[in-house]
């Protein structure tokens, strides 16, 4: 088994913001910059809780169905256990059968307080939550597609299959960012560098660009230019020797 990412990196993550950690991504993986991310717009109903880092727990649902429940009167308690068996932290990534017209929220008060009783941070839905203060109260993060009043026939369908949520393929186990901007998926042999790479182009941007362009105040067009030019020089060769070997990426 491949090494994963430490407990006390994925806290670390937490510290910034997702578009960072996706500056980090692109740096070191081998995967197109125009992946691994959420294409349609998700919606963050708990920005003020800041980012969320964890491994990937999913689900599929179908509110609109109401033979499920009885298809599967067990349903719950075997994917409780499925949840109870992945070590965390974990984010829970529903995939709603019933998208884009969802009639029914899987998320809301008692089945955010439960996931969080079982080292679940947040989730990840293309359908639906409700209770929000109440999920807030819990400490259970969300992004989601809506809001919705009711439940409907909201029960687990299948659970620890790949699924696709807002544009995005997620397989369980896999590692997760997200905050107001979306969420990321982390191909796994990118887990162990990422941190690095975030914290060193931050860093970067810093110190190099982001300096000149905010300490260019009283020059004149001419010399803000040059000294962009000479930051962008400074930023391109910092990357070159912190990721790069023979002219490709480590």
């Amino acid at each position: 088994m491949p090494e994963r990412i430490s407990f006390e990196s994925i806290l670390k993550l937490k510290r910034w913001n997702t578009p960072t950690v996706y500056n980090g991504w692109e740096a070191i993986t081998k995967h197109s910059r125009d992946t691994c991310f959420n294409r349609e717009t998700v919606q963050d109903y708990m920005p003020e809780m800041g980012p969320m880092a964890g491994f990937a727990i999913t689900v599929v649902i179908e509110p609109g169905e109401k033979n499920h429940p009885q298809g599967n009167p067990n349903a719950w308690n075997e994917y409780r256990r499925y949840v109870a068996s992945i070590p965390g932290p974990k984010i829970v990534v529903v995939q709603d059968l019933d998208k884009p017209e969802t009639v029914g929220a899987f998320w809301g008060e008692v089945n955010s307080s439960v996931h969080r009783a079982l080292g679940c941070v947040g989730t990840i839905t293309d359908g639906a939550i409700r209770d929000v203060d109440e999920m807030k109260d819990a400490g259970f993060k969300a992004l989601a597609r809506r809001f919705c009043v009711g439940h409907a026939w909201s029960v687990p369908v299948r659970w620890g299959c790949e699924v696709e949520v807002f544009g995005c393929p997620v397989k369980p186990g896999q590692l997760i960012h997200a905050d107001k901007h979306g969420f990321m998926v982390i191909p796994e042999e990118d887990e162990l560098r990422l941190l690095d790479a975030a914290d060193f182009l931050d860093q970067n941007e810093c110190d190099t660009v982001i300096a000149a362009a905010k300490g260019s105040m009283g020059l004149s067009p001419t010399e803000i230019t040059e000294k962009l030019e000479k930051a962008s020089a400074r930023y391109a060769e910092r990357s070159r020797e912190h990721f790069s070997k023979d002219g490709e990426w480590k």
